[in-house]
């Protein structure tokens, strides 16, 4: 049995709804996948929200004034298992998977997963930390049925 994992999404912001109706079930079983593929439990908190939103929290917490598609905020240890939020913006999101010929809701999933990998300590600062995250990006994407995300363009890296 997979550790436990507590998922809140809120939508903030957006036409998420219309955009995507099953967004927050996306959301849901993307983050859950990633914890227990990272053997992880825990509460992550997911904000679906609009480019201005996450330009704002880009802006104040990295010091870079454009959105960008996922961002995510890593709660510091602490007792109660937060591990901590993700904020995507769907305008960035939506215009990234029509660049990419993606569907919007398999870029989501990628997203989600990616975000909360960076939660738990992944990161692609260098090569070998990139395949190591790209490596299980790709396994629990495949595990829900969305094709590889960095297969034939190496320009399609996640932006956080």
């Amino acid at each position: 049995m997979s550790p436990a994992a507590l998922i809140d999404v809120e939508i903030e912001a957006g036409d998420w709804s219309k955009a995507l109706p099953d967004a927050v079930g996306l959301v849901e079983r993307a983050a859950a996948a990633a914890l227990a593929g990272a053997g992880q439990a825990g509460e992550v908190a997911v904000l679906l929200t609009d480019d201005e939103a996450v330009r704002d929290l880009n802006a104040r917490f990295r010091g870079k004034d454009a959105p960008t598609n996922v961002l995510s905020f890593p709660a510091p240890e602490n007792p109660e298992g937060l591990l901590g939020d993700i904020a995507l913006a769907l305008g960035v999101m939506v215009r990234e998977a029509a660049e990419q010929g993606k569907p919007l809701a398999d870029h989501l999933q990628h997203l989600v997963i990616h975000g909360v990998l960076h939660l738990i300590g992944y990161d692609h600062e260098t090569d070998g930390d990139a395949e190591r995250m790209e490596s299980l990006e790709r396994q629990l994407l495949a595990g829900l049925g969305v094709p590889d995300p960095y297969a034939g363009d190496e320009g399609d890296h996640v932006q956080s």
